[in-house]
């Protein structure tokens, strides 16, 4: 590469190589399994609120975890209740709060520029929009460092690794720029397995370089999600590896360490793979959990007939979809309690009567004086396999 070779020996990990023929065939798999999975997230059809729901969930966890591995202090919910706009921290929490939605801003301006169809190449531009985004309206950042703008000083990050000198920081975004937009990260065949691994070393080489005073690891994980988005990474998954750093935080820094010491990075896109799979995994459970409540619902109208006639049969129709809303088996007080204006004015005979009616309709099970949804008959309307 230009320039390369006058500053290597100064910086030898940070090599601009990327060498696939270590990573092993087990983690390749993976980068299958994780495409696999994406496709299968972005075909199913959900309902609108539930749509909205994933979006602002897995948004709450990514800007939790990219702030937490910071130092911001919000619980996961509080940064949901942000995004969700329910909240106002205390004067003295603010500057938290500020934190997050700088996050919350930048994932949804990324979002709606790659929707838009925006080229969004990895550039000095883009960089600097990023930094400023992280350390606007207020934020705390470091003595020296000016938001957007390359550092003219010398940074020791996390008291053990001392950033590459400030003169040199203009060269290595060069060859950074130049590198990363390069043909080592495309692949006609696998282009998202590739687009996966761009965003994984583009997220550490802007840690390593560490080219502001403040806000590189808020500014390096914006550059992954823009990666993992403009790949075609459904926009909830985009978020996982940030909330993978978040949950394995002792780990995450441990790679980056043993990355620059071995000047290997096999083992670092190891770990963050398996890590994109597992969330893969949680989204695909929290998503398929929705569907089958929708199914659910669904067959609880049609057994009880589109347009059941009469008030108990409607009665017991909202009893049964009731029942169905929780996420655990409810006393029958409890029930009374959340059906109060239906049974407000019925003996408890009544409430008795309609839960063994909706039990006979194989709806409900009763056991331990508790009564629960009696979902798993969707599983016999799943398609036959050996293991169903």
């Amino acid at each position: 590469m230009n320039n390369i070779s006058k500053i290597k020996p100064k910086y030898p990990w940070i090599n601009f190589e990327l060498n696939l023929a270590k990573l092993p065939w087990q983690t390749w798999i993976k980068l299958g399994e994780c495409v696999a999975k994406c496709e299968q997230i972005k075909t199913i059809p959900l309902t609108p609120e539930v749509k909205q729901k994933l979006h602002t969930v897995y948004l709450a966890k990514g800007v939790h975890a990219t702030t937490a591995i910071e130092g911001n202090t919000l619980s996961e919910q509080q940064v949901q209740d942000i995004v969700e706009k329910k909240i106002e921290l205390p004067l003295s929490k603010q500057y938290l709060q500020k934190e997050v939605q700088n996050i919350i801003d930048a994932c949804n301006i990324i979002g709606n520029e790659i929707i838009g169809n925006q080229t969004a190449a990895i550039n000095n531009e883009r960089l600097r929009s990023y930094n400023r985004s992280v350390l606007k309206d207020g934020v705390p950042f470091a003595e020296g460092t000016i938001p957007g703008e390359i550092r003219h000083h010398s940074v020791v990050v996390g008291n053990v690794y001392k950033a590459p000198d400030a003169k040199d920081v203009p060269e290595l975004l060069d060859n950074f720029y130049q590198w990363i937009n390069s043909n080592d990260f495309e692949n006609n065949t696998m282009p998202i397995q590739f687009s996966i691994l761009k965003a994984i070393t583009a997220h550490l080489y802007i840690v390593w370089i560490h080219p502001f005073g403040d806000g590189n690891g808020r500014t390096a994980r914006l550059v992954e999600f823009t990666i993992l988005l403009q790949s075609g990474i459904p926009t909830p998954a985009a978020h996982l590896l940030s909330n993978h750093y978040n949950l394995t935080r002792a780990e995450y820094y441990r790679q980056l360490n043993k990355a620059s010491k071995t000047r290997d990075i096999t083992d670092l896109f190891t770990y963050a793979i398996q890590g994109f799979i597992d969330g893969l995994n949680e989204q695909l459970e929290y998503i398929n959990k929705h569907v089958l409540d929708t199914c659910w619902r669904e067959y609880v109208y049609e057994t009880f007939n589109p347009k059941p006639q009469g008030i108990t049969l409607k009665r017991r129709r909202k009893l049964a979809l009731t029942i169905s809303r929780q996420d655990k088996a409810l006393t029958m007080d409890e029930i009374k309690l959340l059906m109060s204006r239906e049974y407000a004015n019925k003996s408890a005979k009544t409430l008795s009567r309609d839960l063994n009616e909706i039990i006979k309709m194989d709806l409900v099970v009763h056991t331990n004086n508790t009564y629960r949804a009696k979902k798993e008959t969707m599983i016999s309307f799943l398609p036959f396999s050996t293991n169903t």
